[in-house]
């Protein structure tokens, strides 16, 4: 299914559909995606950071090796050790470690250690520069805690952003800039943060499929999260209205 134009409405139709991506998310996550000690929780809050989705790694499974290094087989998952499908784009210097001088440690109220979040942009996020700059620090913060990211942008860049959120993040972590092709304004993009912080990014445009994004657990270790079968789940809650009179329909703007 292609990516729609959320353009053609209001803030609060693509929040409804939103909300119904994320649950989808993480339901296909905690459905056998996720190793046995991991498990993932729509909309909660860390650091003043609101991700969708969050990514846990609880106490060890009595019945399963903590951290075993084996790719997902029939009746069985792990995590993925080689390299994701989406290309890796930039890697940061040591820099961006030195230069702190202190950690916060994220966990969850269950005492149990973040390790990953997954973020579905709003046109909220863009509405300001403050929201931009909000949200692009908390990202900055928690890659520095080592937490991965998977940050899902789906909106037309901003004044603000005119290189989309992932290069907003990307300038704020590196002071390098990212520069999105021509013709593929949205961004779907995977940050692995270990000693450095590494890019996966895959660009998009309004009419193409979504592709397959790595979910990083620990460095070099991934599971790949379904986009496209998620999108598409999600799409069929969307009220009928929307979606074939707006979404689906001809583009009548002026």
């Amino acid at each position: 299914m292609p990516i729609h134009n959320w353009t053609r409405v209001e803030a609060g139709i693509f929040h409804d559909f939103h909300h119904a991506w994320i649950e989808e998310i993480k339901r296909t996550l905690n459905a056998g995606l996720l190793p046995a000690d991991y498990y993932a929780l729509a909309e909660q809050h860390a650091a003043g950071f609101g991700p969708d989705v969050l990514t846990l790694q609880g106490p060890p499974n009595g019945d399963v090796e903590v951290g075993a290094r084996t790719a997902p087989s029939a009746g069985e998952t792990g995590l993925l050790l080689a390299p994701p499908k989406v290309p890796l784009t930039a890697e940061s210097d040591l820099e961006f470690y030195r230069r702190k001088q202190s950690t916060v440690t994220v966990r969850h109220v269950s005492g149990d250690r973040v390790v990953a979040m997954v973020e579905v942009v709003s046109p909220g996020n863009k509405a300001s520069r403050y929201a931009l700059q909000s949200f692009v620090e908390k990202a900055a913060g928690l890659l520095d805690q080592r937490i991965h990211l998977l940050i899902l942008d789906l909106h037309p860049p901003s004044p603000r952003d005119p290189q989309g959120v992932h290069g907003a993040i990307w300038e704020a972590i590196t002071s390098q800039e990212y520069t999105a092709p021509p013709g593929k304004p949205l961004t779907l993009v995977a940050y692995e943060s270990g000693l450095t912080v590494r890019a996966y990014t895959q660009p998009a445009a309004v009419g193409d499929p979504l592709a397959d994004m790595p979910l990083f657990l620990e460095p070099s270790g991934h599971v790949d999260v379904p986009l496209e079968a998620t999108y598409q789940a999600a799409w069929q809650a969307v009220p009928r209205r929307w979606r074939a009179a707006v979404l689906d329909g001809p583009d009548t703007r002026p």
